[in-house]
């Protein structure tokens, strides 16, 4: 029988509330629909997003009714050791995040009866800033939670580690997406499937040559070099059009990353 003391831990405290593992060592994990759409973050955004499903337990099925299992806290001290930024720069993308990621950012694509039904959800419900304390404290949107908690089939995961050190949102969330398709070893989006899950510009979605100068070729490079992994990527046209594009992976066997 649990003691007294564990069943209040358990009514009262979020995920993983007093472990000592460095939410760098933890796994970020979402389901394979939230990890292939388009998420419109910025870097520190994201940071900010990973770092907190780090800290939450997508197994626990109680987040998907509790408020208290959805809510998450990070300090700006772990933000800080984890990604490698002073404290100030913590504090100031802890609580510009908090905002910013109350505004719809994530769409989703749902078949329809008369075709595509796209639907725009924010990350988080509620964002509390502590100056004071150094500290933030979120609460997962409540149409994202089954995408976040009680996963047991078709997600993603990785250790935040492996992504943390990324410097460009695009090296992020190709290397998301490919992870989500690690199993195949290969990923084949059409073009217009690319542009929204890397959240390409609409400069780069107009113009191939800018989104391979500006975002498939310096992310390939970021992978390899920050994740050991190798990626050889071609295009697939329709005369002169690129109509969707080719990745193959594969960990460097030289390498000492992980993937």
């Amino acid at each position: 029988m649990a003691s007294e003391s564990q069943f209040y831990l358990r009514k009262t405290l979020s995920s993983r509330p007093h472990s000592q593992t460095s939410i760098a060592e933890r796994h970020v994990t979402m389901a394979n629909a939230i990890t292939r759409s388009a998420h419109g973050l910025t870097l520190p955004e994201k940071r900010l997003i990973a770092a907190a499903l780090a800290k939450t337990d997508s197994a626990d099925t109680r987040g998907l009714m509790d408020a208290r299992i959805q809510t998450v806290k990070l300090s700006a001290m772990e933000y800080a050791e984890t990604f490698e930024v002073t404290l100030d720069t913590a504090y100031e993308q802890l609580q510009t995040g908090a905002e910013a990621l109350q505004q719809p950012k994530v769409i989703l694509e749902k078949p329809g009866r008369r075709g595509t039904v796209r639907e725009v959800r924010s990350w988080i419900i509620t964002g509390k800033y502590a100056k004071g304390e150094g500290t933030v404290e979120i609460r997962w949107h409540p149409d994202l939670v089954p995408f976040l908690f009680g996963l047991r089939k078709e997600f993603t995961t990785y250790k935040l580690k492996h992504a943390a050190t990324f410097r460009s949102i695009y090296s992020w969330r190709l290397f998301e997406c490919l992870k989500s398709w690690q199993g195949a070893g290969r990923w084949t989006p059409t073009i217009a499937e690319f542009h929204q899950a890397v959240g390409a510009t609409p400069t780069a979605r107009a113009n191939f040559k800018e989104l391979r100068l500006r975002v498939i070729e310096p992310a390939v490079k970021e992978l390899h070099h920050k994740n050991g992994l190798l990626v050889v990527w071609s295009v697939v046209k329709s005369g002169r059009k690129v109509i969707s594009l080719k990745f193959e992976f594969t960990a460097d066997p030289q390498g000492s990353f992980a993937f």
